[in-house]
């Protein structure tokens, strides 16, 4: 199990430092703030229109509460997945690969619940 848990450690570190490459370490951090940032505002935008849609159905009240708890869970899992980097100056970039992951997946979700 610790083996696993330490290839998945490996693998996103690896994954965050390809998406963005840079001469420092406060490069790639930036960078992947803005990647995140990007992320964040399609999710964004997608969500009053997915909202609209679900209020129609009588369901928006449910997608909110399962919105707002959806963003606890993303939080802590990111919150879990940086653990193991605390102190290290690689922990900001994989903070927002994790967040950039999750928030891209979760406009995913929401986009499809706007096709039957």
């Amino acid at each position: 199990m610790r083996l696993v848990f330490s290839l998945v450690v490996f693998l996103s570190a690896n994954a965050a430092l390809a998406a963005c490459p840079g001469e420092s370490q406060m490069e790639m951090n930036d960078c992947a703030a803005a990647v995140y940032q990007t992320a964040d505002g399609q999710l964004n935008a997608v969500w009053p229109q997915v909202k609209s849609y679900m209020d129609q159905l009588s369901a928006g009240d449910q997608l909110l509460d399962a919105q707002r708890k959806w963003l606890a869970f993303r939080d802590a899992a990111c919150t879990a997945e940086i653990a193991v980097f605390a102190g290290g100056s690689i922990q900001p970039l994989i903070w927002y690969e994790c967040m950039t992951r999750l928030t891209r997946t979760r406009t995913s979700e929401l986009q499809a619940l706007m096709k039957p």
